[in-house]
């Protein structure tokens, strides 16, 4: 795994507007960079890969028992009244579409999690489609070796499980859904929509903000259209605290992504794997922070909640050596044995391995100057050689 300088594409800028990046650029800081790049050996790739999927079947092994447990609902901070929602939607088999796990890999030793972006996890047009225009322009441009290539069929098997929604589980007409003023969020619901749009199925977007509630107890759009498929960039633990949560369970929608995802979400996972799979190789110790458990010097504190990296706090030798604020954290916290990111420069890497209909799929990589990765952490394209 190595990290090399690259001259930019002179014209990316416009490439990002042409296609509808417009977060390319935030708050005055560069989000998408190209400068350097990322080079992998296949060999490299395939440990990823198949780390990612074992993973994720030990997560949905979680899924199933947290479920079956009342104890374990309440501690994972899920209200009662959705529990036979989030049950339901497990019983049911209510289908997903992606996910994305954050894991610590330095090209040597074998990758770790350090959480699961099962929910709503962004950075998804960046790494199924900008990254991959930047290589094809780049070896057209004799900038990388012809036979460079980039773990990436992203954007097919997103198409592909769009078609697969309409063919086999009778979607025919999905709704997305963000909300307002989130440019990032708007890119990726915007992204979802043309690969859906790319596999003929018929879509509507709304924000979050507009979505009624009918006579009957359905949700409506804002041509009162009653929404039966709604894919929404926007969390489940919010939406069990919001007004209409009773609503859930009888508005007859299916949802992506489906109500048990609250379990893969949510940091409660994470000591949740440790003890069902301990000393697994891809896995980091991890406790419920009210639980007896084995002394670390170095380890994380994360709230179940916690997003882009708020509320988290690193602890070294009973010292906080990096934190974050943010607004989580009454719900409970968990601790997980501090694992170093990779170092390159005066920056950490972090790879997000995405999978599409459970199967692992492609990757992206954020760098950062902090311990602790951000929203605003920097995008950076890879390529495999070898």
């Amino acid at each position: 795994m190595k990290r090399l300088p690259i001259a930019e594409r002179p014209d990316w800028r416009e490439k990002a507007t042409e296609f509808g990046f417009s977060f390319h650029t935030m708050y005055g800081e560069p989000y998408w960079c190209e400068d350097a790049y990322y080079e992998f050996t296949l060999a490299q790739i395939e440990e990823i890969e198949d780390a990612t999927a074992d993973i994720h079947q030990m997560c949905l092994k979680v899924v199933e028992k947290v479920v079956a447990d009342d104890a374990l609902m309440a501690q994972f901070q899920i209200p009662k009244h959705c529990w036979e929602f989030v049950r339901s939607s497990w019983r049911t088999q209510q289908p997903s579409l992606y996910s994305r796990l954050d894991l610590a890999y330095d090209g040597v030793n074998p990758p770790k999690l350090l959480e699961n972006n099962a929910d709503t996890p962004t950075s998804l047009y960046e790494a199924a489609f900008f990254q991959w225009l930047w290589l094809e322009e780049q070896i057209a441009a004799s900038k990388l070796p012809q036979d460079a290539d980039q773990y990436n069929s992203m954007q097919e098997k997103l198409i592909e499980r769009f078609a697969e929604l309409k063919s086999q589980h009778g979607f025919s007409l999905l709704h997305f859904a963000c909300c307002q003023d989130t440019e990032e969020d708007r890119g990726t619901v915007q992204y979802l929509q043309d690969c859906a749009l790319e596999a003929e199925l018929a879509s509507d977007f709304l924000f979050i903000e507009e979505i009624g509630l009918g006579e009957r107890g359905q949700f409506t759009d804002p041509q009162d259209q009653v929404i039966s498929n709604l894919f929404k960039l926007y969390p489940w633990e919010f939406m069990f605290r919001e007004i209409f949560s009773t609503k859930l369970e009888d508005a007859g929608v299916r949802w992506l992504e489906p109500a048990w995802k609250a379990i893969l979400s949510n940091k409660a996972l994470l000591p949740m794997l440790w003890k069902m799979f301990p000393n697994h190789p891809n896995l980091l110790p991890a406790y419920f922070a009210e639980e007896e458990h084995a002394e670390m010097d170095h380890y994380v504190i994360k709230p179940l909640f916690s997003r882009e990296g708020a509320n988290i706090r690193i602890i070294e030798k009973g010292q906080e050596v990096a934190s974050v604020d943010g607004p989580y954290g009454q719900e409970g916290m968990i601790h997980q044995q501090f694992h170093h990111l990779p170092k390159f420069g005066d920056s950490y890497t972090l790879i997000g391995s995405w999978l599409v209909n459970d199967q692992p799929c492609g990757i992206g990589l954020r760098e950062d100057k902090e311990l602790i990765t951000q929203d605003l952490s920097r995008f950076y394209p890879h390529v495999i050689v070898g």
